[in-house]
């Protein structure tokens, strides 16, 4: 079934994904600070889940098609490759710290939540826009 579908259409979704993720990201940052913890846990909730689906589309995006290569020259693929490399390596780390955060705020252990979310959400962040720019860089600039 999934032999003959061409998938490269992914990355434009993983593109729209990790932007919508960096969007409920900031907006749980916001809700939070504003002390509206409801709606933080349903935001920061519903970032988790797109990240998750970003991962699978990724991952589904890999195995199926093949890899584009960088264009640029000079400084910019020197910028390129520095970005990617940073995105990549925080994409992975990010990954446990992310569970390890909202198995915290889930448990309603707050303090320790807070304190994870303190590393933990500049870390997704980064490697949400990072994705975005990424994606541009690869497939339109």
């Amino acid at each position: 079934m999934f032999a003959s579908m061409d998938f490269r259409f992914l990355a434009d979704v993983d593109a729209s994904l990790n932007a919508l993720a960096t969007v409920l990201i900031v907006a749980g940052l916001v809700a939070v600070k504003q002390g509206r913890i409801e709606l933080h846990k349903k935001l920061m909730l519903a970032a988790t889940g797109v990240s998750a689906l970003f991962l699978c589309c990724y991952l589904l995006y890999h195995a199926t098609c093949e890899p584009v290569t960088f264009r640029g020259e000079g400084a910019v693929k020197t910028f390129y490759y520095a970005l990617l490399i940073s995105h990549v390596v925080l994409a992975v780390v990010q990954v446990p710290l992310i569970l390890r955060t909202v198995w915290l705020g889930l448990k309603d252990r707050r303090e320790q939540h807070r304190k994870w979310a303190k590393v933990t959400a500049p870390i997704w962040l980064y490697v949400s826009v990072t994705g975005v720019v990424v994606y541009g860089m690869l497939y339109h600039w």
